[in-house]
């Protein structure tokens, strides 16, 4: 994806389109379950940062001791809270205890396709553009490593790929974007695939 396309009001404009939602089990609908189940509702921010003429994303490696998703490339974010007012406040307080990025350190852009995950989350993504001078402060209890990424490279779609791997009761098929030594793969690639066709479409 030309990078030049990239800017913060095209961005917006893109976020204003309406939501689809996406899943999980696109790639896989014979795996859904065949009776009704509980989503639980979870939020991530998707952090962007203005480089020179570029704009990155930041992304975290989670810890490996985690319950979920341990060692998987993410968004800052995280369960909702019973306290939390809304969903973009959710994901507002997992950004700050994750990578110790402030509310005032972010202007939230807009919210696109919520994602249903096969670990039965509904997760409501935010994208948010981080102040240049921002540096990370890692919780080591819940993530690993804090990196950049262009996000030309990860919105571009001839970096996608699909990818199977074996699971309980047969393989299943999930989407990745191989970015240098990440393997950014499942949801995270899935919120990326969407938010690329959403400015493609513009």
């Amino acid at each position: 994806m030309d990078r030049h396309c990239l800017n913060v009001t095209r961005i917006a404009a893109a976020l204003r389109a309406p939501s689809i939602g996406t899943s999980d089990f696109d790639l896989n609908p014979a795996a859904r379950p065949s009776g009704p189940f509980e989503l639980r509702p979870a939020s991530v921010l998707v952090p962007l940062i203005e480089r020179g003429a570029g704009i990155n994303i930041i992304l975290t490696r989670r810890a490996a001791h985690l319950r979920h998703h341990p060692g998987q490339i993410a968004f800052p974010g995280g369960r909702q809270d019973p306290t939390d007012p809304t969903p973009l406040d959710a994901a507002l307080r997992e950004a700050r205890e994750e990578i110790g990025l402030a509310r005032e350190q972010v202007t939230i852009l807009g919210g696109f396709d919520t994602h249903e995950t096969i670990t039965r989350f509904s997760v409501s993504p935010f994208v948010g553009l981080v102040d240049a001078d921002f540096t990370p402060v890692i919780d080591r209890a819940e993530v690993e490593e804090v990196f950049e990424a262009p996000l030309a490279f990860v919105l571009d779609p001839a970096n996608r790929q699909t990818h199977r791997r074996a699971w309980p009761g047969g393989w299943r098929r999930y989407q990745a974007i191989p970015y240098g030594p990440h393997y950014i793969w499942g949801a995270t690639a899935r919120m990326l695939i969407s938010l690329g066709d959403r400015m493609r479409g513009l």
